[in-house]
């Protein structure tokens, strides 16, 4: 199995135990990534020009159409942006649209590429099948685990092709439990993180990641999440929330390939763990001895 890697911005600046963790478990799993030299998805400036987003997913497209091999991204709103601009660009308006900015900007057109993308998490859960991944754990996990979809992963319905349910999604719950984790369901599961407001209104948007927080305080031994937006949030941000509410939350995010690494019996060392900003060290312990 082959694919092309699109990490997109987020995961290299700010998120790279997720990469790591990734490649390591992709590694373990006989799954070859290759590395093409993608751009950003157009995904930060659609609310804004639509075209130009669009525009730059285009050419994403057209990069990995030289390839045979599937594209794999990490993050869910890289995954949503290339397969809706696939869908968008049919329209020859919108086409039309796009290539006078892409033959002014980078002397190019679209021509209707449209290589499969797929979330890694969509990936592993799809084609290479829980079965295979059950077959290949060495350490089942006996841990309880939240997990958080987030909003991109199989939203909007209609550019998923009936996979998984968008109001009630269960694959990430099935990957956690494969690796033999208990995936413990609650209210608000399906809440957005806030990350999407952060920039719009700090207030609000760090009021949504503090209550799915406080809903999951000292119910699990950790949240695991696929999209680095959310990993921002309820990772980065908990400790200033922490210090906010007066409080500590004490809850170990982890990224999905951090915990099937574990699973894997890969070493701890190898799967980014230093790059988490919530200790983890009792999760660790837990799974290790």
């Amino acid at each position: 199995m082959r694919y092309q890697l699109f990490l997109g911005c987020t995961i290299p600046a700010r998120q790279s135990n997720y990469e790591q963790s990734a490649r390591k478990v992709s590694e373990a799993l006989g799954i070859e990534l290759s590395d093409p030299q993608f751009g950003c998805c157009g995904f930060p400036i659609e609310p804004v020009d639509e075209t130009k987003a669009l525009a730059m997913a285009a050419v994403n497209l057209k990069k990995a159409a030289e390839d045979d091999a599937p594209v794999v991204t990490l993050c869910s709103a890289c995954g949503e942006m290339l397969v809706k601009a696939e869908k968008l660009l049919g329209d020859e308006e919108t086409a039309k649209k796009v290539n006078a900015v892409l033959a002014k900007s980078v002397g190019t057109t679209y021509e209707g590429e449209k290589p499969e993308v797929l979330h890694f998490a969509r990936m592993l859960h799809q084609v290479y099948g829980l079965d295979r991944i059950r077959e290949k754990v060495k350490r089942p996990l006996g841990v309880k685990v939240a997990t958080h979809p987030g909003c991109h992963y199989v939203r909007p319905k209609g550019l998923f092709e009936g996979f998984d349910d968008p109001e009630y999604p269960r694959s990430l719950d099935e990957l956690v439990e494969a690796t033999g984790a208990e995936s413990v369901d609650y209210v608000g599961k399906t809440d957005c993180c806030g990350g999407s407001l952060l920039a719009v209104d700090e207030r609000v948007s760090k009021a949504m990641t503090r209550k799915k927080l406080e809903r999951l305080k000292g119910k699990v031994d950790a949240l695991v999440l696929i999209c680095p937006f959310c990993g921002i949030m309820y990772d980065k941000y908990q400790r200033l929330l922490e210090e906010e509410a007066g409080t500590r939350y004490g809850v170990p995010v982890l990224y999905y390939p951090q915990l099937l690494g574990l699973a894997l019996g890969l070493d701890p060392g190898d799967l980014g763990f230093d790059v988490n900003s919530v200790p983890v060290k009792e999760l660790l312990e837990k799974v290790m001895r």
